[in-house]
Parts: structure tokens; sequence; C-alpha cells
């Protein structure tokens, strides 16, 4: 497959199976047989995504490993490991897609750990869009026209981008995810009344902490890589 093709399918599809999971994590508005298909949608895209990114695993024992190398590399390890959980545990539990299976023994530890690695690959996976965050922020700004001066744009842009990550952090604390990612409770509470609207707002901007904190922290990388190599 051509490279600059590739290279614009990879993004996309981050993006793609960043809002499936999205709609995964709203299982008490659509209820189980579209989570469920919904589920392996995610399946099949993320076999996709692996072998479009085979080349990464070939040459994970080769090169240098830099600052952002290696937080790439720690990101998308556990985010394999983390689907794969997630996957496995929801294909035991179903009862519609994969019923043909018959599963019937582990139930409760495959809720556990379904559970877990759901609210685990929301994160990473937000993390992971983070990684790819400065490239397709670049593409946008090539495609729309520009209007105003580029500096207030940037600072607007950086502005708002914050206020999404403090909120993002208030709500992952109200929220309790931390509590359903280290296994403290053993049961997801679902309020089945509240506004779709109103949940999926928090998710983005939850999703939008996490994209915030890798884009930074990756941008302060290449800044002090820059400092070092005009030092020598």
């Amino acid at each position: 497959m051509n490279k600059s093709i590739k290279s614009t399918i990879k993004p996309v599809g981050d993006i793609f199976m960043t809002v499936l999971l999205l709609f995964l994590m709203g299982y008490q508005f659509w209820g189980e047989t579209a989570h469920e298909w919904a589920g392996t949608l995610m399946l099949l895209l993320f076999i996709a995504h692996h072998i479009l990114n085979a080349g990464w695993y070939k040459n994970i024992f080769r090169g240098r490993y830099t600052p952002i190398r290696i937080i790439m590399t720690v990101i998308n390890l556990a985010l394999l490991v983390t689907m794969l959980c997630l996957m496995g545990s929801g294909i035991m539990m179903s009862r519609h897609v994969f019923s043909f299976l018959s599963v019937s023994s582990g139930m409760g530890t495959a809720r556990l750990v379904h559970m877990a690695a759901c609210y685990w690959g929301f994160v990473l996976m937000s993390l992971h869009l983070g990684l790819h965050w400065g490239m397709m922020m670049t593409k946008m700004r090539q495609s729309l026209p520009s209007t105003g001066p580029s500096r207030i744009r940037t600072v607007i842009l950086r502005i708002v981008a914050a206020v999404i990550a403090v909120h993002g952090a208030y709500v992952f604390i109200s929220r309790n995810l931390i509590t359903y990612m280290l296994l403290q409770t053993q049961f997801v509470f679902l309020d089945f009344g509240e506004s779709p609207i109103s949940f999926y707002i928090d998710y983005l901007a939850m999703a939008g902490l996490f994209v915030w904190i890798v884009y930074y922290l990756t941008m302060i990388f290449r800044r002090k890589k820059k400092e070092y190599r005009k030092a020598d």
C-alpha cells in the first residue's frame, strides 16, 4: 500500500475506533445487542489496524529508544494487551454474536476483566490518539482556509484545549473511573436516566484530557531534543 495513503488511513482508523469505543462506553443507552455488534466491529478494526502497523512490530527491537519512543511503545503495548483482554472477555460473555460458542464457565472473571479492560482501553486509546494528534492537526490546518492571525488562532485553540482538559480531569474524578480501572468495585454504576448528550460530552472531555497530556508531553521532549542539538 502507498505510504501516503497508509499514513492517512491510520489516524482516521484511530479516530473511528475511538468513536466506536465511546459508543461502547454508553452501554446503558443502546442495549446488549447493539453493544455486541459494535464490539465485533471494533474487533475487526483492531485486526485491520495491526495489519497496517505490522512494520512497527518488526522494528520494535531496532534503533535507539528516545523518551518519545519509550512513551509510544509503552502505550501501544499496554493498549494491545488491554484490547486483547477486552475482546476475549467480551466474546466469552456474548449472548448474541458469539453465542454459538456456548461458553459457560469463568463468567465472573470475564466480567471483571471486561470491566477493567473497558476503562483502561478508553484511557489508553485516548493516549494513543494523542501520539498522532500533532500530525492530524497539521493536516487539518493544511486543508482548512486560514482566517485571522495564526498566533491568535493558536492561543485560542490552546485555551480551549486547556478548558477541555480541566473538565476532563474533573469528570474522571467525579465519575470514579479509577475505581473501575483498579477493580476497587465489582460493579459499574450505570445511570439509565442520564442524558446521552451529557454522558458523551463528559467522555469526550476525558478523552481530550489524555490526548492533551500526551500531546504536550511529546512536545516538551521534542523541544528539549532541539535544544540539545543546538547546544552541540
